[in-house]
């Protein structure tokens, strides 16, 4: 997968992508940045690309995913501390589908890799 030097560096890159996510999640709706997709599938496709770097970086998909699901629920549920958003449970599943993708991926890369499949 990736060496040590650069799996520091992938988590680092993580970290500011999650944090960027959090960020995005709790500022007013007016500041939010949007691809023109369905929001639906920005959360999926923005937690599939967070998952792997975090799976790249850490060699352990599982942990990864669990992770990704409860900062999930946690930062649908800090949307509904703010003035101009309910939280919303198909969200949250669209973030946990596109976490358990690319679990499903990395496992699958890192069976192929060792020769197992």
């Amino acid at each position: 997968m990736a060496s040590a030097g650069s799996s520091k560096w992938l988590a680092f890159g993580g970290a500011i992508l999650i944090a960027a996510i959090a960020a995005d999640s709790l500022v007013p709706v007016a500041w939010q940045v949007r691809s023109g997709l369905h929001w639906l599938t920005e959360h999926f496709l923005v937690y599939l690309a967070a998952t792997s770097i975090f799976c790249l970086a850490l060699h352990r998909p599982i942990i990864v995913v669990g992770v990704a699901m409860a900062l999930a629920a946690l930062m649908e549920g800090l949307q509904g501390l703010t003035a101009d958003r309910i939280p919303d449970l198909l969200t949250a599943f669209s973030v946990v589908a596109g976490a358990l993708t690319d679990a499903l991926l990395a496992t699958l890369l890192a069976a192929e890799m060792k020769g197992i499949i």
